[in-house]
C-alpha cells in the first residue's frame, strides 16, 4: 500500500486546496465517462473536445492557480484545466511511439478517487440493488456450478459487508436532513427541501428501492433458504471440499465452508437490523417535517410559536451582556411569569370563536327517561290518592293473583293516574303486588297510551305483615 502512495505526486493534493476545485472534479467526470465507453485510449484533442462541449453551456470562471504563469492564463478554458490536471498527476500522458500520438490516462491512484467522486455525484447504480443481486449470483453459482469453490463464498461475503457499509453510511447521513429542517425560514423553502433533498435522495434512490420494491426481500428470501440447505448438506460440503483441492491445489475443510456460510447468513440478519433503524429514522424524519410546517404556517398565530421567535431574537444577541439589556426590555412590554399576557401589544391574543361553530361543539344533551318521582312530580299527582287506593286499584281487578293490564283498565284520567302510581308502588318491599319483569308492548285504547303491564301478587309482602 505505502508503494501506490509513493506514486502519487504532491502536486495532486492541491485540488482539494484549489478555488477551481468543483470545476476540476466535473472535468474529471466527464473524462472518465469518456474513458469508459472508449475502446482505446483518449487523445489530447478527444479530451479537449469533450471538456468544450461540457462547459459550452456553463458560465464557468477559473482562478488562477499558483502553478500557472501568464501565459497559461491566455489558453482556452477547455485546455487550461487539461493542461492543469496533468500537470498535477490526476491524469497521465502515454506516448504512442508507433503512431506517433499521445494519448491520455488516468493513473490507478487517480481512479480512485474520480470513482468517490463519482459516488458523491450520484452517478453510479444504486450500490443497494448492485450488491443484493451479486451475492445472489453468486451464491447461485456456488450451489449449481460444479467448478464452484471457497472463492466465490468470499466474493459473496465481501459483497454482503460492502451491502452493509453502504446501508450503515445512508443511516449515518439522514441526519443532515433534520439540521436543513432547521434552517428554512418559510414553509416554501421547507416543502422544496423535503420534495427536492429527502424524497429524491432517500426515498425515491435507497428507501424506496429497499422497502417499496421486492428486490431485497425476494433475493433474501431465497439466499436464506439456501444457506441453511447448504450448511446441512455434510455430504455435499465434503465433496466442495475435494473439487477445491482438485481445482485450486488448497486444502480446504468443511467447517471453514460452514463458518463464510455463517458469516454471510450473520450479515443479512445486520442488514435487517439497518432497515429497521432506517425505518425509525424515516418516521422521525416525516414527523419532525409535520411539526416544522405547522410551526411555520401557525407561528404567529399561537403562543408557542411566538415564545419561540422570542427567544431566536434573544439567541441572535451577542454578548450576556446584550442579552440581558434586551430581555429587561421585553420584560417592560409583557409579563414573561404569567401565561396570561396583560402588555396592551400581547404576545398572544385568543381568537374568539364564532357564535355558531361553538354552539355546534358543544355536546348534545341525552334523552333519559324520567323516574317515577319525576313522572309524579310533573302529574302533580303525587298526594291526591292514598296509599290504599292505589294498592286497590291493582288488587280488585286481579284474578288469581295476577292482573294484565289492558285496553279496558284505564278509562279515566284518575285510573290512568292510579296504574303509574301503582307502577311506582311496586318498586317497594311492602308492596302487595309487584311488576313482572319483561319487555312491554304498548296498549292504546283512543285515550291513553300505556305499556301492557303484568302485575302479580308479592307472596313476600304477605309474609311480612303476617
Amino acid at each position: 500500500m505505502a508503494n501506490h502512495f509513493l506514486e502519487i505526486p504532491d502536486l495532486f493534493w492541491g485540488l482539494f486546496r484549489s478555488g477551481n476545485r468543483t470545476v476540476y472534479i466535473e472535468a474529471l467526470l466527464r473524462i472518465n465517462e469518456e474513458y469508459q465507453y472508449s475502446n482505446y485510449y483518449l487523445s489530447r484533442e478527444i479530451c479537449i473536445q469533450a471538456l468544450t462541449d461540457h462547459f459550452a453551456k456553463q458560465k464557468v470562471t477559473l482562478k488562477q492557480e499558483e502553478t500557472e504563469d501568464d501565459f497559461d492564463l491566455l489558453e482556452p478554458l477547455s485546455t487550461r484545466i487539461l493542461n492543469w490536471l496533468l500537470r498535477t498527476g490526476w491524469l497521465k500522458k502515454v506516448e504512442d511511439y508507433s503512431a506517433m500520438a499521445v494519448n491520455i490516462v488516468i493513473p490507478d491512484y487517480a481512479a480512485v478517487f474520480v470513482e468517490a467522486f463519482s459516488h458523491l455525484a450520484g452517478e453510479d447504480e444504486d450500490e443497494t440493488q448492485v450488491y443484493i443481486q451479486n451475492i445472489y449470483g453468486i451464491l447461485f453459482a456456488f450451489q449449481n456450478d460444479p467448478r464452484s469453490n471457497i472463492s466465490l463464498l468470499k466474493t459473496a461475503l465481501i459483497n454482503t459487508r460492502r451491502l452493509n457499509k453502504t446501508l450503515q453510511d445512508m443511516l449515518h447521513n439522514m441526519d443532515k436532513f433534520f439540521g436543513s429542517l432547521l434552517e428554512q425560514r418559510s414553509y416554501g423553502d421547507l416543502l422544496q427541501e423535503h420534495l427536492e433533498g429527502y424524497v429524491e435522495e432517500i426515498v425515491q434512490k435507497k428507501y424506496h428501492i429497499l422497502k417499496t420494491s421486492d428486490n431485497f426481500y425476494l433475493y433474501k428470501t431465497d439466499i436464506k433458504r439456501w444457506i441453511l440447505k447448504m450448511r446441512q448438506d455434510i455430504p455435499w460440503l465434503e465433496e466442495v471440499c475435494r473439487r477445491n483441492r482438485q481445482l485450486r491445489g488448497v486444502e480446504v475443510r468443511a467447517e471453514t465452508l460452514m463458518e463464510q456460510l455463517e458469516l454471510i447468513e450473520r450479515g443479512f440478519d445486520d442488514i435487517e437490523h439497518r432497515i429497521i433503524n432506517m425505518d425509525r429514522e424515516h418516521t422521525r424524519y416525516i414527523r419532525a417535517t409535520v411539526t416544522r410546517m405547522n410551526y411555520l404556517l401557525n407561528k404567529e398565530d399561537n403562543m408557542k410559536g411566538m415564545v419561540i421567535q422570542m427567544l431566536n431574537h434573544l439567541s441572535e444577541m451577542e454578548g450576556k451582556k446584550e442579552q440581558e439589556l434586551e430581555l429587561e426590555r421585553i420584560s417592560r412590554l409583557m409579563n414573561l411569569s404569567s401565561m396570561t399576557v396583560i402588555s396592551d401589544r400581547s404576545l398572544y391574543k385568543k381568537r374568539r370563536l364564532k357564535q355558531d361553530f361553538v354552539e355546534s361543539l358543544e355536546p348534545e344533551e341525552e334523552t333519559r327517561e324520567l323516574s317515577g318521582d319525576e313522572v309524579l312530580r310533573l302529574n302533580r299527582v303525587h298526594s291526591r290518592y292514598t296509599r290504599k287506593q292505589v294498592e286497590s286499584f291493582i288488587l280488585d281487578q286481579m284474578k288469581d293473583g295476577r292482573l294484565e293490564v289492558g285496553a279496558d283498565t284505564v278509562s279515566s284520567e284518575e285510573d290512568f293516574e292510579r296504574l303509574v302510581l301503582a307502577y311506582d308502588r311496586a318498586a317497594r318491599k311492602d308492596c302487595p303486588f309487584r311488576v313482572r319483569d319483561q319487555e312491554t308492548e304498548m296498549v292504546d285504547n283512543g285515550y291513553y297510551r300505556y305499556p301492557r303491564l303484568v302485575f302479580e301478587a308479592n307472596t313476600m309482602s304477605k309474609a311480612m305483615r303476617q
